[in-house]
């Protein structure tokens, strides 16, 4: 495969190979199975979820194009009724729910900390910065459709849905880094 069509340098070429469509799916498939895990907290009608850490993982491994493609599956197959979403939840109606607009965010999430990802393949500072970007738009999604679901004031739904989960959404940028750059590594020595 050149370099010009590899997915994991996340360059724009829309040109799907086998192994394109293999990793898509493999992404995806993490997603679906840390989404559901969910730890709740007292103070919060969303809880903390391993979703996140999914898709940093799917960004670093297919580039932002079809990273976030994986995610735009895993909402698909979320909102069509397969128990993916924390508490192994599903369907339309989450889009109603307090965390619809987390869910929503998910996708900016992928395109911002993708791009930063794929654009600047070696460094990592700007890996953290695209993720840290990314994070504050899913928040501000999330954040937005939390006050007018619960008729919350937008600082009471910081304090609610935002700022107890800060450290946890650092681990999981920490995680994705050990992860995600060597399996990036050997993906690109793999395909040339």
């Amino acid at each position: 495969m050149t370099q010009e069509n590899n997915p994991a340098r996340g360059n724009s070429s829309t040109k799907m190979t086998v192994l394109t469509i293999t990793r898509v799916a493999l992404c995806t498939a993490v997603i679906c199975v840390l989404g559901p895990l969910s730890i709740h907290i007292p103070i919060s009608p969303v809880p903390i979820t391993l979703g996140i850490l999914g898709i940093f993982l799917a960004v670093y491994i297919n580039g932002w194009l079809y990273g976030t493609l994986s995610v735009l599956i895993y909402l698909l197959i979320g909102f069509a009724g397969v128990p993916v979403f924390s508490d192994f939840s599903a369907g339309m109606t989450k889009l109603g729910g307090p965390t619809g607009g987390y869910l929503l965010g998910f996708i900016p999430l992928a395109l911002l900390a993708g791009f930063f990802i794929s654009k600047f393949e070696k460094k990592i500072p700007l890996h953290i910065l695209g993720m840290i970007l990314g994070t504050i738009v899913c928040y501000a999604f999330g954040t937005a459709w939390l006050a007018v679901s619960l008729n919350l004031t937008f600082p009471a739904a910081l304090m609610a849905g935002v700022v107890p989960y800060i450290p946890a959404d650092l681990a999981k940028m920490a995680i994705a880094i050990g992860i995600g750059i060597p399996v990036r590594n050997a993906l690109k020595r793999i395909s040339g």
